[in-house]
């Protein structure tokens, strides 16, 4: 109520919700203005969190028992053994000092919970004897031989896992049991990514592993439950991701002060060493995958032979790879999407030749393509060699970063429009846009075949932006002869069943725009959302020649917006730089994109000073 009164107060109206905007200033009336302002609507939610969890087990103990004396139950209390009773599909306490005098049984009840069939639930008994014993799970408690073997059975036991652990929680009995994870219980991340407390996003992630390995729900990502299937100890899994982020809000690196607190519990419940050394890895590392495959070119053999090293060999790997999807998905619902799956199982599947011994071999793997698009050409009933005039254009580097699907569609839409070998560029030809659904999962993926112009990237960019499309990734080429091949995956917020109409827009639309080649449309200034204007994200740019010094790598981090994308590619334009790949990863309200760059004016430091600053002043908010 206290809150509410001065939230009326701040808004100067009637307002009942804490939104971001108010966070802040709330805070401040609390005392919290001596810190900075994400600390400080931090340290207030996770207040306000206690508050109202505290506030929730005290009420539901007060109405199961109102609902017990307004509704006895008829059935006689079963004896699950000497200390515990089903009663009305409850686990309820043989006496009301059990816990007290017998702590063991603490974690016994939600061992039992777990394998009672037919128990949904706590009663109030045991509910109010679990909150009078709060003093009773000390370090002594923690440390205790018995209970760390009742907890390691909890996680070997083949159900239940996932409901027992969040029961755990909302009685308080996880972070009193796991004082590491007491202190991330509320805790709420203002980052603009994640969507729960630390809490709820880690008991998120241990649910969607836990579902791998359930059959019922092989459906949802048949590759991840393929994988599952041949994983020895799920518990290894289990533990990685209950201490995944438990490090978070403390200051410095959470993978590495995650990994010294897991090691740590794999000491106390004597977990064997080659065991711990793999979740000790899988905390560590549990970033790793993720970046490198939405921030690297995957089709580069030097990136995946320096994953595959840092792996090592494929149980980690796996391990890895599980969790990578599991963290991501349980992060919010805006943030997974088919395609970051695609680029994800792309890495674990290239990584995994190269742990079988198969060394990246670009000639092979281009000959492999090449026979698996002219299968599916042969399927189009395309003429004989019709693919030749423009396959012949094409470097490796085109054949690295397409596959099959793409080449062989890119073959059946583009052939007949490519000039004769030794005819030049004609400036007038139309640009030639082809559109079709998207293989990998949501929205267009659309290539754009025409003579190459210095600003034909960012004309591309602007037509998505006033047109409302976010593009997800872009492949840009250059042919031998001068035309530019460029692909992009692109989504809207447009219902599926319009796609279609979407593909004959784009066509058309996309290639007016370039043909009419005008002034470059300023930026779009799309509504900024609430979670933005109060938690800013301090742009930050990465600018790093790569391992062969011949590109350079752009990284940039920002709070998202409209037109973010299409500002960053007129500023490239601006200093006549070339860009050969882009990669863009949208998570949740904020945005982290590579690109990979070249240009003269990368070789000097003033020049790189001026992209730096430009760029800077394009990704203000």
């Amino acid at each position: 109520s206290l809150v509410r009164a001065r939230l009326h107060a701040i808004a100067n109206r009637r307002e009942d919700r804490l939104v971001f905007d108010l966070q802040t200033a709330v805070a401040a009336t609390f005392g919290y203005e001596g810190i900075s302002q994400r600390k400080a609507s931090e340290a207030l939610m996770r207040r306000y969190y206690w508050a109202a969890k505290a506030v929730t087990q005290l009420n539901q103990i007060m109405l199961l028992n109102i609902a017990e004396r307004l509704q006895p139950q008829a059935d006689q209390p079963t004896r699950i053994n000497d200390r515990f009773f089903e009663k009305g599909g409850l686990i309820d306490i043989a006496s009301d000092d059990l816990y007290q005098r017998d702590p063991h049984a603490i974690l016994e009840t939600f061992l039992l919970y777990q394998k009672t069939i037919g128990v949904n639930g706590l009663s109030p008994r045991t509910l109010r004897a679990l909150y009078n014993a709060r003093r009773v799970m000390d370090s002594k408690f923690r440390n205790d031989h018995v209970n760390h073997i009742t907890f390691m059975r909890m996680l070997l036991e083949p159900r239940g896992i996932t409901h027992a652990l969040r029961l755990m929680n909302q009685t308080s009995v996880l972070g009193r049991y796991l004082r590491v994870f007491r202190s991330i219980v509320g805790q709420m991340q203002h980052d603009l990514f994640h969507v729960y407390t630390v809490d709820q996003h880690i008991l998120m992630v241990l649910r969607n592993i836990r579902r791998f390995f359930v059959a019922e729900h092989a459906h949802e990502y048949p590759f991840c439950s393929q994988l599952a299937a041949g994983w020895d100890k799920p518990w290894v899994l289990y533990v990685a991701a209950l201490y995944h982020d438990i490090a978070k809000g403390r200051g410095g690196d959470h993978s590495t002060l995650g990994a010294r607190d897991v090691r740590r519990f794999c000491q106390q419940h004597d977990i064997e060493r080659e065991d711990t050394k793999l979740i000790e890895f899988l905390v560590t590392e549990h970033l790793t995958m993720s970046t490198v495959a939405q921030k690297q070119d995957l089709s580069d053999p030097e990136v995946i032979g320096a994953f595959a090293k840092r792996v090592g060999n494929e149980r980690y790997l796996t391990g890895l790879y599980l969790l990578t999807i599991a963290d991501i998905r349980g992060t919010s619902p805006r943030v997974w999407n088919a395609w970051k799956g695609k680029l994800l199982e792309d890495l674990y599947r290239a990584t995994l030749r190269t742990l079988g011994g198969h060394m990246p071999d670009a000639g092979a793997e281009i000959e492999a393509r090449k026979h698996d698009a002219l299968v599916q050409l042969a399927l189009y009933a395309e003429r004989f060699e019709s693919h030749k005039a423009l396959w012949e254009t094409l470097d490796v580097g085109y054949f690295m970063r397409h596959d099959a699907s793409e080449i062989a569609w890119h073959a059946k839409q583009l052939s007949r429009h490519v000039p004769m070998r030794g005819i030049p560029i004609d400036p007038a030809m139309p640009p030639i846009v082809r559109a079709r659904l998207s293989p990998i999962g949501e929205g267009l993926q659309v290539v754009v075949y025409t003579p190459d112009e210095p600003d034909l990237f960012v004309r591309i960019c602007g037509y998505f932006d006033q047109s409302s499309f976010s593009i997800i990734d872009a492949k840009v080429h250059t042919t031998s002869n001068g035309y530019a091949l460029d692909t992009f995956q692109i989504v809207t917020a447009y219902a599926p069943e319009h796609y279609r109409d979407l593909m004959s827009m784009v066509e058309t639309g996309l290639a007016k725009a370039l043909e009419e080649a005008g002034p470059l449309p300023a930026p779009s200034k799309g509504r900024v959302s609430r979670r933005v204007r109060s938690f800013p994200i301090n742009p930050r740019i990465s600018l790093v020649p790569d391992d062969k010094a011949q590109r350079w790598v752009l990284n940039i981090s920002a709070s998202d917006r409209a037109g973010l994308l299409y500002s960053v590619a007129r500023v490239l334009a601006h200093h006549h730089l070339n860009l050969q790949l882009a990669k863009v990863t949208t998570l949740g309200e904020r945005v982290e994109d590579s690109f990979l760059i070249s240009g003269p004016e990368l070789q000097g430091q003033r020049a790189q000073l001026a992209i730096e600053t430009e760029l800077l002043e394009a990704l203000a908010p």
